[in-house]
């Protein structure tokens, strides 16, 4: 398997992301996220069963931690590693550059 993760990127603004899976295995899953200028609904938090990496490849973001005062502004090469059930959200991605995320879940043994 092979490709670029800037291929076949949405143009101008879309109404939701797109997520495409790269790569899955058991107890592993790689997705490339594209936002175009989404951000989480009013009140909502993530609150995620397995532990995230994310790395921001393009564009720009905000996230929020519920347990932080402070929102993370993120550009291109930052990266940031959510535990499992830390409530969390997108506050905004840039709305004119497409906002190209690689995402690595880890599923948590029981």
């Amino acid at each position: 398997m092979n490709g670029n993760l800037f291929d076949r990127l949405p143009a101008g603004t879309q109404q939701a992301e797109r997520i495409d899976t790269l790569c899955g295995r058991p107890g592993v899953r790689i997705e490339r996220i594209v936002s175009t200028g989404q951000s989480s609904p009013p009140g909502f938090w993530y609150d995620q069963p397995d532990d995230e990496w994310v790395a921001l490849l393009s564009g720009a973001a905000t996230l929020r931690f519920a347990d932080e005062d402070a929102p993370r502004i993120l550009r291109p090469g930052d990266w940031i590693f959510i535990l499992a059930h830390r409530r969390h959200r997108v506050d905004q991605t840039d709305a004119d550059v497409a906002s190209v995320w690689l995402a690595v879940h880890l599923t948590r043994p029981d």
